[in-house]
């Protein structure tokens, strides 16, 4: 039987308390307010269930502190401007913790649950949650700089900036509550008979489905399911069932035996889990998140002889290497736009890695995976060399993203491809989830805007030079006044009546000594579809016609394409200084329409990048310069 009067009084006894610990847990007021109440709307849901409980905070404290946890983002509370400075100062000791260990610290303070419950409230064994508490407890006094004797008393003077926080109405909690209830009575009907009328339809609907149909995918889209997942237990909004497990991870590499480092909602440390990432969350407003790690080792067999004569003898010992390791994130943003958002901020992220020595390698648009896909290709050529291979998709409100980094072989873009849509059909059909995954379809686009002058280069299209230190850094575009990019073969400039938008960058080493001849220039301009052909043919010519008329001068063309809409002519010169001198130099001359761009690199000694990274990088020159035949 289901008593409002027992659920009014429950409420308004317990609803500060509840919102003090998940208070003490964020530091987000708002957050916290949210997710009790979201808490007692579950709560009258179940009210039948929930009333004949010995112990009903048991039931209502993990779902307040579960939603408070994943709405807030990091520290909130340094955005309070009213916030009193102790206040300020235990917060701050809080966030030095563990999430568990600020959970235990949390609930021993304020709470009047006994150690064997705070083990089971945290999942822990008895001793290992007293050993927790006691290093928490000390770690507390540390950073907050007081006795640990004072510990309780400061987390409950965090009641103070708590005592202005309005409350809905026990009658309003109870509407949403039935009306929860019949949504989800009228969605499991509704479910219940759409599964009867499409069985056999869709099976790839679970994170451990592939991205499959009955019909061997005949369809040529995705499915959409709205339906909100029944939280009246607990759960967390996202569950650690829509990440991949371990199986679906061996596509991403052969041989290697993948294990989970880590399952988390990121709001420890510096949230910062993979290569390139900027932030701890693409939606920084977003409802909740849940990020899986893993690595991948792979094992093999060293011999070793030992012993001379007859006692010679091969020992064996197997010997395992982390090559990968794997960071998959889902983020619920509050709607589609905001995860909308979110989605082109991750993308941005790989697009334009700031990560140093990081070069992008491809973009790809994804088709029939969720409502939005994208997947990158990376490669960091640091001291120890690897491939970075990135899916992004969103579907309904989720964001997700899968991201390998490989030392040794890198993942397949097919990997890539069924992991993200494995991953986006994990979520499917959960709260918030739109479109799912079908047969992934992905073609090669162009290079996203990050933010460089239209036609120009970012250090993130720049592949390695061999014996440099430090990464790539580029001058400020500046107006091409003068174009260090050309040869005195052709002696290219890009002034002049009709041409527009020139504009020169340099890229150097700053870090590497006793470089100052190595450097990569590029000019762009705009002019006359007409004149930028008959511009980069006098180019040609010139570079022609210089290799037969200078004996001290070497031509060797590398590249050369033309159409009515394109251009792209790569060279290699060697012009000789003197009897024992010689300077090497690497050119090109790209157009993309009216666009028009020289692209020039100078090695120094043993410091050069090789002959097919030039011409890939002319390549990324072209791409980039459809921005500038674009713009006005």
């Amino acid at each position: 039987m289901r008593s409002p009067e027992t659920f009014d009084a429950y409420y308004v006894e317990t609803r500060t308390r509840l919102l003090h610990e998940a208070y003490a847990l964020t530091g987000d007021a708002p957050a916290a307010r949210a997710a009790v109440r979201d808490a007692f709307v579950v709560a009258w849901h179940h009210w039948r269930k929930v009333a004949l409980l010995d112990d009903r905070d048991a039931y209502v404290r993990p779902i307040a502190l579960r939603r408070a946890r994943r709405r807030h983002t990091a520290r909130i509370w340094h955005r309070d401007k009213s916030l009193d400075p102790d206040a300020r100062s235990t917060l701050d000791a809080l966030s030095k913790l563990t999430a568990r260990q600020r959970e235990l610290l949390v609930l021993n303070g304020l709470s009047a649950l006994s150690l064997a419950d705070l083990a089971r409230e945290v999942g822990l064994p008895r001793g290992d949650a007293e050993r927790e508490l006691q290093t928490a407890t000390a770690q507390f006094a540390l950073h907050r700089d007081a006795p640990t004797t004072e510990v309780s008393r400061l987390l409950h003077d965090l009641a103070a900036p708590l005592e202005e926080i309005r409350w809905p109405r026990a009658t309003a909690v109870r509407r949403s509550g039935s009306a929860r209830r019949r949504t989800h009575t009228v969605i499991g009907a509704g479910l219940a008979t759409a599964a009867l009328v499409v069985s056999g339809s869709l099976v790839a609907t679970g994170a451990g489905a592939e991205a499959t149909s009955l019909d061997e995918e005949k369809a040529s889209a995705g499915v959409t399911v709205h339906a909100p997942v029944d939280d009246s237990a607990g759960e967390e909004i996202i569950g650690e069932s829509a990440l991949l497990s371990a199986p679906q991870m061996s596509r991403f590499g052969a041989g290697l035996d993948w294990e989970e480092t880590a399952t988390t909602d990121n709001l420890s440390g510096d949230g910062l889990l993979a290569p390139c990432q900027r932030e701890r969350f693409s939606d920084p407003d977003g409802v909740t998140a849940l990020a899986r790690t893993w690595e991948g080792s792979a094992t093999r067999v060293v011999r070793r002889t030992v012993g001379k004569g007859e006692d010679r003898r091969t020992k064996k010992r197997r010997v395992s290497r982390v090559e990968s390791t794997a960071v998959q994130m889902v983020e619920m943003s509050r709607g589609p736009r905001q995860a909308a958002r979110g989605f082109d901020t991750a993308s941005l992220w790989f697009a334009g890695c700031a990560d140093p020595r990081t070069q992008l390698l491809s973009t790809r648009t994804v088709k029939r995976v969720g409502d939005e896909a994208r997947t990158f290709r990376l490669r960091s050529w640091g001291k120890q060399p690897a491939t970075v291979t990135v899916g992004a998709a969103r579907t309904g409100s989720l964001v997700v993203t899968h991201v390998v980094r490989s030392q040794g072989r890198a993942a397949s873009d097919k990997a890539v491809l069924t992991g993200l849509a494995a991953a986006v059909n994990a979520v499917c059909g959960s709260e918030g989830a739109g479109t799912c995954a079908g047969r992934a379809r992905a073609r090669a686009t162009g290079p996203l805007d990050v933010g460089t002058p239209p036609g120009l280069l970012s250090v993130v299209d720049l592949p390695p030079v061999a014996a440099v230190r430090g990464p790539w850094v580029g001058t400020d575009p500046e107006k091409a006044r003068n174009n260090y990019a050309a040869t005195r073969c052709d002696r290219t400039t890009f002034t002049g009546k009709g041409i527009r938008r020139a504009l020169t960058r340099t890229f150097l080493f700053p870090e590497t000594p006793n470089a100052s001849q190595l450097g990569l220039t590029q000019t762009v301009g705009k002019m006359e579809q007409a004149r930028a052909r008959s511009f980069v043919e006098q180019v040609r010519t010139r570079i022609r016609e210089c290799g037969r008329a200078n004996l001290g001068t070497t031509v060797t063309q590398l590249e050369s394409s033309s159409s009515q809409a394109t251009d792209l002519s790569v060279w290699a010169l060697t012009i000789e200084l003197n009897d024992r001198q010689s300077f090497p130099f690497l050119m090109a001359v790209v157009r993309d329409g009216s666009a028009v761009s020289q692209l020039g690199f100078a090695p120094d000694r043993n410091m050069t990048m090789s002959r097919p990274d030039f011409i890939a990088l002319a390549g990324r020159v072209q791409e980039r310069l459809a921005a500038l035949d674009n713009a006005g």
